[in-house]
This record gives structure tokens, sequence and C-alpha cells, in this order.
């Protein structure tokens, strides 16, 4: 499996309590914090989630 980095790069105020949990369960708490995760389906759903708050890279 490949890794992505995750980055928050939007604030979660005003979000949907759906949105927040989706960073929450991420591992995101603050802005400009980054956290890495295997690339699996669940991974992925959640960042489709989100994309909009994110920014996802591969990691090598």
């Amino acid at each position: 499996m490949s890794k992505v980095k995750i980055t928050q790069v939007r604030s979660a105020i005003n979000r949907t309590g759906r949105q927040k949990r989706t960073l929450e369960a991420l591992g995101l708490r603050k802005m400009n914090q980054s956290v890495e995760h295997e690339a699996t389906a669940q991974v992925k759903g959640m960042i489709a989630r989100v994309s909009h708050l994110i920014t996802v890279e591969e990691v090598q």
C-alpha cells in the first residue's frame, strides 16, 4: 500500500458535524497539521468527504 500525507489547510469552523468528525478520525485537529496514513479504501473515502478542507500528497 502507498502512503499519503494529509494536511488540513482550511478551518473546521462552520462545517457540519460529519465533516468535523471525519477530520478528527483522520487525526487532524489544527490548521496546517499533517498526518500520514496508508491509502486504504476507508481513508480515500474520508479524504473525498473533506477534500475542500485538506491537501493530499503521496509519500515515497
